[in-house]
């Protein structure tokens, strides 16, 4: 006698697909939390900026703490079982029992969105065993979406970004802390362009091949990298530590040395230029 569908068990659901398993879902979805976060931090803004140091006399503002926690209830509905780091939340151990985590910083380039600068952003991505496999950055003064799929390219915008195809130091575009801009200026005729104090907008800036190379000072966090690490991967370029390794993310000390993001063509002469 067969057996009735109708009284076979119901699949445990534990074993229900991960509706965030394709890259490109959750970029869109990242994509969404991005834009809609810069437009509280905007109109947090235009309300009055309030304002204070943390313990390490970085600022905060209102918006940050706000922004972080639309982040976390909107992000967290779509993977409630995710791990959570980000710049504004205490760091719970538990992340790092978590194959996947988000990554958020609310706002990247918090003295550029007090002073009324375009040079911030809101960015977020999504980390599969230490490295980004979705992330999304939105500059809402310049209404700019930057979005990266692992595999499925970078783009702005809705239109695809590459990274630059600059082979050498001479007359290339580069933005950074002022010891490696001197670095670089004994080593060619390289162009200091306006500093961009976000450091993710600055690599974003690499990845659409606005800049030749970006570099970052150490103690970089992981909320301020993962999600433009992708961009500019994606598009063709690099980030790595000065030995030339790429970045692990979601390690006990979620924090990096020294970095350089440039086109993979320049990115050689760049290293030995700044060592």
């Amino acid at each position: 006698m067969s057996e009735n569908a109708a009284d076979r068990p119901t699949p445990p659901q534990a074993h229900r697909a991960d509706p965030l398993a394709n890259p490109a879902v959750a970029a869109g979805h990242l994509a969404e939390a991005v834009v809609a976060a810069g437009a509280v931090a905007v109109a947090m803004f235009r309300d009055g900026v309030k304002s204070w140091s943390k313990h390490n006399d970085s600022p905060v503002t209102e918006a940050d703490l706000a922004v972080d926690l639309m982040l976390r209830e909107r992000l967290s509905l779509l993977g409630p079982d995710y791990g959570w780091l980000s710049e504004e939340t205490v760091d719970e151990p538990s992340r790092l029992t978590r194959r996947r985590v988000w990554i958020v910083d609310p706002i990247d380039g918090t003295r550029a969105y007090m002073a009324g600068g375009a040079d911030w952003c809101v960015e977020a991505a999504l980390v599969e065993d230490g490295r980004p496999i979705a992330g999304a950055l939105f500059a809402p003064v310049t209404e700019e979406l930057f979005i990266a799929v692992r595999g499925g390219g970078a783009t702005r915008n809705g239109r695809a970004i590459e990274a630059s195809q600059a082979p050498n130091l001479a007359g290339a575009r580069v933005d950074g802390p002022v010891p490696f801009l001197n670095h670089i200026d004994r080593a060619g005729t390289a162009h200091r362009v306006q500093r961009i104090r976000s450091l993710a907008l600055r690599i974003a800036r690499v990845a659409t091949g606005e800049l030749d190379a970006a570099f970052a000072s150490p103690n970089g966090n992981d909320w301020d990298l993962a999600a433009a690490d992708l961009l500019v991967h994606e598009a063709g370029g690099r980030l790595t530590t000065l030995d030339g390794l790429p970045l692990a993310y979601n390690a006990p000390i979620p924090r990096h040395g020294a970095l350089v993001s440039s086109g993979a063509l320049l990115h050689p002469s760049l290293m030995d230029a700044v060592r």
